[in-house]
């Protein structure tokens, strides 16, 4: 198992294939992401990596975060997240994640934070009909209707589907096509649409229901810090 990447959405685009049919695609960039810390079976019970990625002003940060990128010798950062790993993948704290790390054509598991749309009705949140136009209904033609308090059981029960607050939910999308990398610009594009308003944190692991293409780097593409 290979460390994942942080990474942000900058939107949606195209790519022309050879014979002129065009991919929609969501063009996401790795802002500096770089290994600031690593968790060890003998210290910490378990193996993995914690990432960093964009920067972030000391002055915004606490005594305990300025600390911990000190000790790591790496620029502060402005989002972590720590991907479980394999002791064989593990990488050394300063390494930079680099865009070829997943290859054209590889099957990944994308993680965002979906668009908040507030408070909404029970017809856009749930997707439900609604009541009829016309035989005896008027007024209420875009609500939920009954919400099962009858005689029994009398009540409506929990976790009913209702208007409600609708989005800002942690949603994972599986085997997203990786279309194209662009590893001087730090790009991954991925085949179709990805959970997250423009400017989201996002974050792209290997495929869990697919097999790791051959051409995959193990552990991982880096480049090496300095000194």
């Amino acid at each position: 198992m290979r460390t994942g990447v942080i990474t942000q959405k900058v939107g949606m685009t195209r790519l022309f294939l050879e014979d002129g049919k065009h991919v929609p695609v969501t063009v996401l960039k790795l802002d500096g992401c770089q290994v600031v810390a690593t968790r060890t079976d003998e210290k910490d019970g378990y193996t993995a990596v914690q990432l960093g990625s964009g920067f972030a002003k000391p002055k915004r940060l606490t005594k305990a975060d300025r600390g911990q990128f000190a000790k790591a010798s790496v620029e502060p950062k402005k989002k972590l997240a720590e991907f479980r790993v394999d002791a064989d993948n593990l990488l050394a704290v300063g390494d930079v994640i680099l865009a070829d790390h997943f290859v054209p054509g590889q099957k990944v598991d994308v993680t965002g934070i979906t668009i908040g749309r507030g408070f909404t009705g029970a017809m856009k949140r749930w997707n439900f009909r609604g009541l009829e136009a016309t035989h005896g209904v008027s007024i209420s033609h875009r609500s939920l209707g009954g919400t099962g308090g009858r005689q029994d059981p009398g009540k409506t029960f929990k976790n009913k589907k209702m208007h409600g607050h609708y989005g800002v939910d942690r949603i994972t999308t599986q085997n997203v096509e990786v279309a194209k990398v662009d590893v001087e610009r730090g790009l991954i594009m991925v085949r179709g649409s990805v959970p997250g308003s423009k400017g989201g944190w996002v974050f792209i692991r290997d495929a869990v229901k697919r097999d790791l293409p051959k051409e995959a780097p193990k552990p991982a593409s880096v480049k090496k810090a300095e000194g």
